[in-house]
């Protein structure tokens, strides 16, 4: 697949939620060469970040437009926040490979933990077109770091119980599947390592097909800087990139690390 490495035009930064933002941009040839589970590697400035890009999934593409979600968590993020209209943006993308919506299931169980909500979007918008029935288990610290944008069947879970279940998105689902027999489930879930991990475990308890989309700081995207493994169950290489090989994987495939905290 060609990855095109081009500065497009921004559009729009409009909050979603507290700290959070989604950014539009311009790129007809990328918007069409994009599915969901794929990221971008973005250069917020050339100024402060000459070499480093960032991964930011692809949270939606509309026509010839798209879109990524993201926190404030630094410098880089900050300067995306404060793009206005005609601003550019350096992007090197599609890369990635992406989730497995075209499969053989019947209800498709997103798990969201965080800015783990950003690929979601665009995902949702491909199963409603296979007519899929979604229920989406989003995990936040707080009622105001909810990010409600493009998704569907949402069941909201928060840190500290200011709305929606007290607690963790993966206990919420553990509940919702205590007393719901969804129709050939099939789950997909992005967030932090510790999240992916509990979902990993809850998918193997229930005997639940499961697909983890991991959060790696991916300095280049495209496997050469080799920052970003994550080691597999079997296979050929002990390790796989998370750039190059996921960032979806089978939830069976990979091994979770105690020091690989989010």
């Amino acid at each position: 697949m060609t990855a095109y490495n081009t500065d497009y035009p921004v559009i729009s930064v409009r909050p979603v939620a507290d700290e959070t933002f989604a950014l539009r941009f311009h790129a007809p040839e990328l918007s069409a060469a994009l599915r969901p589970g794929q990221f971008l590697n973005i250069l917020t400035s050339e100024l402060y970040d000459p070499l480093l890009r960032r991964p930011y999934s692809i949270s939606n593409v509309i026509g010839e437009e798209c879109e990524i979600i993201f926190t404030i968590v630094g410098k880089g993020t900050a300067l995306l926040a404060e793009k206005r209209s005609g601003d550019t943006i350096g992007v090197l993308g599609p890369l990635g490979n992406t989730f497995g919506y075209e499969k053989d299931f019947g209800t498709a169980i997103i798990v969201a933990g965080g800015i783990g909500v950003a690929p979601f979007p665009f995902l949702v918008r491909e199963l409603q077109r296979r007519e899929k029935s979604i229920h989406t288990f989003l995990g936040a610290r707080n009622a105001g770091r909810v990010v409600r944008d493009g998704l569907a069947g949402l069941h909201i879970a928060t840190d500290d119980g200011s709305e929606g279940y007290h607690g963790t998105a993966v206990a919420c689902l553990d509940a919702f599947l205590g007393t719901h027999e969804p129709d050939r489930p099939r789950i997909f879930a992005c967030g932090p390592n510790l999240m992916l991990r509990a979902t990993q475990e809850l998918a193997a308890r229930r005997g639940i097909a499961c697909e983890l989309s991991l959060e790696s700081e991916m300095a280049c995207g495209v496997g050469i800087c080799q920052g970003c493994p994550i080691e597999r169950t079997e296979g050929e290489r002990k390790y796989a990139l998370v750039c190059t090989d996921g960032p979806c994987f089978d939830s069976r495939d990979i091994i979770f690390h105690e020091h690989h905290h989010a």
